[in-house]
């Protein structure tokens, strides 16, 4: 996945600045980058402060662990029960 050039408290600024009046088309025009993007951004971040998305990050990197070490134990779990099935 590509990453953006905006950091995420700059994309929240943007939505707040959009929430407190300015238009759409202005925002767009002065970072650089289409309507349909401001639109997706308001759609992922809309309501939240720069705190709450730093602590989302944090939980999906966690999430992301655990399901890698699910994964591998799973593995293992799978390659013991396929030897301890083969008889010698």
């Amino acid at each position: 996945m590509r990453k953006s050039k905006f950091t995420e408290s700059q994309i929240i600024k943007a939505i707040k600045a959009n929430e407190n009046g300015q238009r759409v088309e202005d925002l767009c025009r002065e970072l650089g980058i289409r309507a349909a993007t401001f639109y997706g951004w308001r759609k992922k971040y809309s309501g939240m402060e720069a705190s709450q998305l730093k602590r989302l990050k944090e939980l999906e990197e966690e999430n992301r662990k655990l399901k890698q070490m699910y994964a591998d134990q799973s593995l293992d779990n799978m390659m013991l029960k396929d030897i301890l099935s083969k008889k010698f």
